[in-house]
């Protein structure tokens, strides 16, 4: 199908067995040429498993859908969801964008994948502790040094810690892309802090709630075993295998874009949410501050990048992390999830040695391909890198600030210009990728449906043996029809991931479900002293606006009537709104000459 990119809205059809043939959604959805449209195949029909939802949907009409729009946007506000876009105006008060429409895969074709993601998580995990062991990848050259050597990712101070059972990566997700044929490929690793678990699940309990009947009748894959799973994975981390660990998710704080999902994860799953402040080490064991005493910390699911985490022996000017946390983690008396300096493998360049490491380490070919990638630090891809500049997208290393992603597509000569030279001048730093035309996807728009290009973001856990993948993911879309980008920093929209299995699935949920009356329980001794403290002095200020609304509404009565104040003493009045100005600090106020004349 080819044509410019357009929309199309669903026709009204009675809520009959004659609903609208399933080729005819197609009819005017266009998506771009050459590219992989996941609802509509090239011949332009429904792909077989669109089939019943869009027929579901189609039945509602246009009116129907857009309801069901705004009651999810009703939920999300409600539910306070949030994701902070960097130099937005509306800041940590911008709401998730959730599309209603969800992203389908079948059962048979998501197995394959299952796989793949399996293996290149076992592969990670095996390159993490060879890394921070023997080191036998770089001593053999399947890997030159410079690339791990030369990443801010890799903490020196952190060679030879051994996390328990040597999970070094409990955690673990991958950004998948589709290419121009339908297959799939890994366009990122995520190592270091995966985020984007909660926002699926929040996801797929609005969806599920906005469109019950569908998903229910769609047998859609449930979400609660995978974060079950990753509960036991989380509490077996903790030192001498206690049965009761206690775990805390910390958080680099409210301004961070996903702080929402650091509480709801941290609530969700039982555990305290904290900042550095509220944990200090003692005796090489980590501690939480609390107000009755201090409680040992078993455990930290950690949202704070690597350099962040320990101001002694990482970056000193860090006021997020918990000075001694590298110590304590040498001593093997707390588990960290993932373990400090994970984050080496969040690099691009390693995209290219892939199946070199596959090869060595499983003595299997790589079943889940990266996207082609070059690194410039190989003098023969530096120059083949040069040559195609004008069709590459070149990637700092390691992201950093001024530095992104650049698209030779997009460049003027001249700037082309400058990125040869920069390259030229630190060939190390640059990595360089082949551009995919990304698949695309329906979104609900005002006037209808639009392909969007789409990033599916899996996530996976480390089971007793393997590790298990979550059934779906987070869908992310790009934010225009014309952006291939798909970003959440640039408004990306996200989409619930369903994937379709051939018979009911198992309902199961980890949110408390009870209609009997709860008891109200408090534990003082468990409050971080940080928010205790926080709470004592929104006590405080709410005693001080109750104090001053007193105030000022008996200034209030005594200048809409004066008939109360003494005859012909106008220096009461007077004193009452000098003092309104030192009451409220409004200062210079009615301190002025003459404070009755500006009483309007």
């Amino acid at each position: 199908m080819t044509g410019h990119p357009g929309s199309l809205f669903f026709p009204m059809s009675d809520p009959s067995p004659d609903l609208p043939r399933p080729a005819a959604f197609c009819d005017q959805y266009r998506f771009p040429p050459g590219s992989f449209d996941e609802m509509c195949s090239g011949a332009g029909r429904l792909r077989p498993h669109w089939e019943y939802p869009m027929q579901a949907l189609g039945a509602l009409g246009p009116a129907g859908l857009q309801a069901r729009h705004r009651e999810a946007h009703r939920l999300i506000r409600e539910n306070g969801v949030t994701y902070t876009v960097y130099g937005d105006p509306q800041g940590a008060e911008r709401s998730w964008e959730l599309d209603l429409i969800p992203l389908l895969v079948t059962s048979e074709e998501w197995a394959p994948i299952e796989r793949g993601l399996i293996q290149r998580a076992e592969l990670l995990n095996l390159l993490l502790q060879d890394i921070y062991g023997p080191q036998t990848v770089l001593r053999k050259g399947i890997i030159p040094p410079t690339i791990i050597f030369g990443h801010p990712g890799y903490l020196r101070a952190c060679a030879g810690i051994t996390p328990r059972n040597n999970r070094f990566l409990p955690l673990y997700a991958a950004d998948l892309v589709r290419t121009p044929d339908g297959g799939l490929c890994v366009l990122g690793d995520r190592a270091q802090a995966p985020s984007g678990a909660g926002y699926a699940l929040e996801t797929r309990i609005v969806s599920s709630r906005v469109l019950p009947s569908l998903f229910r009748d769609a047998n859609v894959h449930r979400l609660a075993g995978f974060f079950r799973v990753m509960r036991s994975t989380l509490a077996g981390l903790a030192p001498g295998g206690k049965d009761e660990p206690r775990i805390v998710l910390l958080t680099p704080g409210p301004h961070n874009e996903a702080y929402f999902e650091h509480a709801y994860l941290a609530n969700y799953l039982g555990y305290t949410l904290v900042q550095g402040e509220d944990l200090t080490v003692n005796n090489g064991s980590v501690w939480l501050r609390t107000l009755e005493d201090l409680q040992p910390v078993d455990v930290i699911l950690r949202r704070v990048d690597d350099n962040y985490c320990d101001p002694l022996e990482l970056r000193e000017d860090s006021f997020l992390g918990v000075p001694g946390l590298v110590q304590a983690a040498r001593m093997g008396r707390v588990g960290i999830a993932n373990p400090l300096g994970s984050g080496v493998l969040d690099n691009p360049a390693l995209h290219a040695f892939m199946p070199a490491l596959a090869r060595h380490f499983l003595g299997e070919d790589l079943r889940l391909p990266s996207v082609p990638s070059w690194w410039c630090g190989d003098p023969a891809l530096r120059d083949y890198v040069l040559a195609n500049l004008g069709g590459l997208a070149i990637k700092p290393l390691s992201p950093r600030r001024g530095l992104r992603t650049r698209f030779g597509t997009r460049l003027s000569a001249a700037e082309q210009d400058d990125l040869r030279r920069e390259i030229l001048a630190s060939p190390q730093a640059f990595v360089a990728q082949q551009p995919l035309a990304l698949s695309t996807s329906p979104v609900l728009v005002a006037d209808g449906l639009q392909p969007r290009h789409v990033v599916l973001r899996s996530f996976l856990v480390a089971a007793e043996e393997s590790y298990m993948v979550m059934p779906g993911g987070l869908t992310r879309a790009s934010a225009s029809v014309d952006d291939p980008v798909v970003s959440n920093q640039r408004g990306g929209i996200s989409k619930d991931t369903w994937l379709l299995a051939s018979e009911p699935a198992k309902q199961e949920t980890l949110l408390v479900q009870t209609r009997q009356p709860q008891p109200i329980t408090t534990s003082a001794g468990q409050i971080p002293s940080r928010v205790a403290d926080n709470l004592f002095w929104v006590g405080r200020y709410l005693e001080r606006a109750e104090a001053t609304a007193r105030f000022l509404r008996v200034v209030l009565l005594q200048v809409i009537d004066q008939s109360t104040l003494p005859a012909g003493d106008g220096a009461c009045l007077q004193r009452l709104l000098h003092a309104t100005t030192r009451q409220t600090a409004t200062y210079p106020g009615f301190l002025a000459a003459d404070p009755a004349a500006r009483v309007t």
